[in-house]
């Protein structure tokens, strides 16, 4: 698609990223903002909105609502740690014949 005609359908300013959309608010009624968007920012977004099949307007809104929710989530936690400790080996058991091994630990009617 030649350039002049994604602007015209995308509503692209002269400069690259820029875009045009509605804001509706209780105080004013169809006010224009600008939001201009990073070339890979915009590349993205156009793929989510040829996915999704939803308008520029709403692809903005969720994803800002995804950003934005995150944002205020969880504090992140430190890793989880396991602190490994010697336990030792118990007199009499070998280790290496397993079949013993359970018959001592399960008792002789073992599966």
């Amino acid at each position: 698609m030649p350039r002049a005609a994604v602007r015209r359908r995308y509503n692209l300013k002269p400069y690259p990223g820029a875009l045009d959309i509605m804001m509706l608010s209780s105080y004013h009624r169809d006010v224009r903002t600008t939001l201009t968007l990073d070339e890979d920012v915009w590349a993205k977004l156009r793929g989510e909105m040829r996915k999704s099949g939803r308008p520029f307007k709403e692809e903005v809104n969720h994803f800002l609502r995804l950003g934005l929710s995150t944002l205020r989530g969880k504090a992140p936690r430190a890793p989880f740690v396991v602190r490994a400790r010697p336990l030792g080996t118990r007199p009499g058991v070998d280790y290496d014949n397993v079949a013993e091994l359970l018959e001592q630990i399960e008792g002789a009617t073992h599966p």
